[in-house]
């Protein structure tokens, strides 16, 4: 277990680095770009199955306790180890990373995106995964701040080179807020290692926030949180995310949202709830009036480009959907309470099937179309998925449906518990302030449900095919392989939501009582 952990992290670098060699003369194939495509796939697929055999090696009788660990000193003069590790928190992203990843390298061996060397395409999605599942495994501040960067500029290039229109100001944008926000996030995170004596996560973690003054706390809590939330994306932090994702080529929109959206929320778990208790007990109401802000605003935003007549961008109208969702994430959070956190877990996780489906599926119309605008989709007549490509609108449905958090399907449950711990907040927080957060993010989800009905109604349904309108090809075989794990996985989570709260709840138990199980 120790040793595929390690595997897991190290794995998809080790592929970045043999993706930019020449290909064996035996395993050219049809072409080199066809042969470095196959070694994306193959590398992404050996790492999936590395993550799924870590999952059912994972010991599930004791999900709080760290498993697989790798402890080894780095930098002796500032304590800093290389230490990696699992647990019911990790795990569930770990797994994520893996499968999107897989997903998006399989996707792109068929339909590879416009731009440059396949080479470069290749190495840099490995690069991305290998930062990100690395920021979800490491137990250092340092180290989780050298991974939690690594993954920029894989992001930024595949943005600028394989993106679409106003690609290059969309990646400087993306760039820009990231790094500036991981700046402050640094300082934070040396003021804590520096106050506290050590940066090992574990140890800060049982601390408890004992080693460090209330003052520090709250200037920690303030450094690291802002860029966490510039990644998360909080409003009105999140103005970079609707044009990144707007350009994105298609398998950079999935892991986007998937997947590094969530190494923000998880920071603000793994990191500022346990090390900076006190800390964030003063800026939780503040954190929590931000989200429920975010989620109103996320929603109105979408409305306002499905409305006829606005030229709204279905993957625009997504990526703001996104700053909705993740409203919801950071408001159980901020509620510091295990119904409040283990629903801001479970939502990650629904976000990232759900949306990396989205995506999928708006690349997938926007090929079909030509554009991703939704009056031109939608049509003189609003007719349009149904007649054309029928299983293609019969996904758009059903992940709209998915997103909006209709019960038995994997977004219901996230939203519910984040409302659930508002509802009655940690000791210490304002409850008439929290029940007002809770209505007001009640409200959000209704309006999610207008925009998310208003894009079926007008993408996919209408009136009959007319007569001499070609076909929109279907389906295709390859499109099927991609998609299917994650319309199975949004179904399988909302049907049998212990399956990951069986993991997180216990975590979140230990995280928040100071390391005690």
């Amino acid at each position: 277990m120790q040793f595929l952990l390690a595997f897991i992290v190290v794995g998809p670098l080790i592929g970045a680095a043999a993706a930019l060699l020449p290909a064996p003369p035996g395993l050219k194939g049809k072409s080199p770009d066809q042969a470095v495509l196959r070694h994306g796939v193959t590398v992404t697929g050996v790492i999936l199955a590395a993550a799924i055999v870590l999952a059912l090696g994972f010991d599930q009788d004791q999900p709080s306790k760290m498993q697989a660990t790798t402890d080894i000193s780095w930098i002796p003069a500032l304590d800093v180890r290389i230490h990696l590790g699992t647990d019911g928190i990790s795990l569930p992203l770990l797994v994520l990373t893996a499968l999107l990843t897989f997903l998006c390298a399989l996707y792109s061996y068929f339909k590879m995106p416009e731009g440059p060397s396949p080479k470069a395409f290749v190495a840099l999605l490995l690069l991305l995964e290998c930062g990100t599942l690395a920021t979800f495994a490491v137990l250092d501040l340092l180290l989780f701040f050298l991974a939690f960067e690594t993954v920029l500029i894989p992001m930024y290039f595949l943005i600028a080179r394989w993106g679409g229109a106003g690609r290059r100001p969309a990646a400087w944008k993306f760039i820009l807020y990231t790094l500036l926000g991981s700046v402050v996030m640094l300082l934070g995170l040396l003021l804590v290692g520096l106050q506290a004596g050590t940066f090992d996560m574990l140890a800060l973690a049982t601390d408890n926030g004992r080693g460090l003054s209330l003052s520090v706390q709250v200037v920690a809590v303030l450094a690291i949180g802002i860029g966490l939330a510039v990644k998360t994306p909080m409003w009105p932090l999140h103005s970079w995310l609707p044009d990144a994702h707007t350009a994105a080529p298609t398998v950079g929109s999935v892991l986007l949202a998937g997947v590094l959206l969530k190494m923000g929320t998880y920071g603000f778990v793994r990191i500022v709830l346990p090390i900076a208790p006190d800390g964030m007990q003063v800026f939780a109401p503040y954190l929590a009036a931000f989200a429920v802000v975010g989620i109103v605003y996320g929603s109105l935003a979408c409305l306002a480009l499905a409305r006829p007549g606005s030229k709204g961008d279905l993957k625009r109208l997504i990526a703001y959907s996104s700053v909705g969702h993740m409203g919801f994430v950071l408001l159980g959070i901020a509620t510091m309470t295990p119904t409040g956190v283990n629903g801001a877990l479970f939502a990650n996780i629904a976000h990232g099937l759900i949306t990396g489906l989205l995506f999928f599926l708006a690349g997938a119309v926007k090929d079909r179309y030509g554009t991703a605008d939704l009056d031109t989709l939608a049509g003189a007549t609003g007719a349009a998925l149904y007649g054309r490509a029928p299983r293609l609108g019969g996904l758009l449905a059903f992940a709209a449906v998915a997103s909006l958090g209709l019960p038995g399907l994997a977004g219901f449950w996230g939203e519910m518990l984040a409302l659930f711990g508002a509802f009655d907040p940690a000791d210490g927080l304002s409850r008439p302030a929290f029940l007002t957060f809770m209505a007001i993010g009640g409200l959000g989800t209704l309006l999610t449900a207008a925009y998310l009905l208003v894009v079926v109604r007008r993408v996919c349904m209408g009136g009959p095919r007319p007569a001499g309108e070609a076909r929109l090809a279907d389906v295709r075989g390859y499109e099927f392989a991609a998609w299917t794990p994650l319309v199975a996985l949004t179904v399988l989570a909302g049907l049998w939501p212990a399956v990951l709260l069986g993991l997180t709840d216990p975590a979140v138990q230990k995280l928040l009582s100071g390391g005690k199980a």
